[in-house]
């Protein structure tokens, strides 16, 4: 096996999530390049950085597969693949999604071998196991792999720092002596997102207790991220899209905890070792949250119906994955979390 092309062209926890599915490839095929077919971010992330994947080509917006980014156009699918028919790949993996837009991308790829997730709806691999939304994403994944003989050597995703990053948090954020805790209390789905109140209120509890807090947000997350220091009793600092991505990660490696909705940082903490107590809606957690209680306390949120309207929300609130219809509402579907059970996971963690 000479040349493996994996398809995973999506966000940040995502890609945390095929780590270890990238890591037991790259033990079964020590001698393979590992191209991995992702996103802009993935190219300007992990160009040059150590772990299983060789190199990363850029796959363009297509439909179904990968929306256009600000400034970018929709790709030419014929064009691209007829490129990638140029490597001859042995063997090309699809870990991106169910498979109706993307097991087309991967058989058009001309591989020796195609693997990958099949949901009802598409078309067949040479080798493939069902996609079902309600199962761990890491597993799932690593079940994908072993349809092509690569065995599971862990199911911890881990992410390598460099000096880089580490250098860049550091000028950043100096060592004081004090307990560094993170909140991140954005994401990009709002039914995701803890009330700012409720961070802001573990915030000062822990400030009270001696740590320092900082509040990580991306640009479009700002405004919470201000709702969350403007609550506030005690001093915090923000950090809005003030590290690159590796530099965010050596802030969380120093962190003792990051307490975070459902998203990508506390993802990305968990794979630089970070302890982390997550806040997870039931279905999400299910699919997301770390399986170990050693340095992770995902907290959950049984809300079942919406808020708002009743709909059962284990089989609609993600239609096109649970095969309901949806709404049109987008309040917390883990606001039923309490201030008092984040912080007592925090301690119970700290060993306090």
């Amino acid at each position: 096996m000479d040349k493996i092309a994996v398809l995973r062209a999506n966000a940040v926890g995502d890609y945390i999530f095929a780590l270890p599915a990238l890591d037991a490839l790259r033990s079964a095929y020590p001698r393979a390049e590992i191209v991995l077919l992702g996103a802009p971010w993935h190219a300007r992330f992990l160009t040059g950085r150590p772990g299983p994947v060789d190199r990363v080509v850029e796959l363009p917006p297509l439909p179904g597969v990968r929306d256009p980014g600000p400034g970018e156009r929709p790709g030419d699918a014929d064009r691209f693949l007829a490129a990638l028919r140029e490597e001859r790949f042995d063997l090309a993996l699809q870990l991106h999604g169910g498979g109706r837009h993307t097991n087309p991308l991967v058989a058009g790829l001309g591989a020796r071998i195609t693997a990958g997730l099949r949901a009802p709806d598409a078309a067949p691999l040479d080798r493939w196991t069902r996609y079902v939304y309600y199962q761990p994403e890491v597993f799932r994944y690593l079940e994908v792999v072993r349809l092509v003989g690569a065995a599971p050597v862990t199911y911890h995703p881990r992410l390598e720092l460099t000096d880089d990053d580490r250098k860049a948090a550091a000028a950043l954020v100096p060592e004081t002596g004090r307990p560094l805790v993170a909140l991140h209390p954005g994401s990009t789905d709002e039914r995701r997102r803890w009330p700012a109140e409720r961070f802001a209120a573990v915030g000062d509890a822990l400030a009270a207790a001696g740590a320092e807090i900082l509040v990580t947000g991306t640009g479009p997350e700002r405004p919470v991220v201000a709702r969350v220091l403007g609550t506030m009793r005690h001093p915090a600092r923000p950090l809005v899209d003030a590290l690159p991505l590796g530099g965010l990660a050596a802030l969380y490696a120093r962190c003792a905890v990051v307490i975070s909705n459902d998203t990508g940082p506390v993802h990305l903490a968990e794979a630089v070792g970070a302890a982390t107590v997550g806040l997870y809606w039931v279905g999400n957690l299910i699919n997301g949250a770390p399986v170990d209680r050693h340095r992770h306390r995902p907290l959950l949120s049984w809300t079942i119906h919406c808020p708002e309207c009743g709909l059962d929300c284990t089989r609609d609130l993600y239609p096109a994955r649970g095969g309901g219809s949806g709404c049109a509402h987008s309040p917390s579907f883990v606001a039923d979390i309490p201030v008092a059970e984040v912080v007592e996971a925090v301690a119970d963690l700290l060993g306090h």
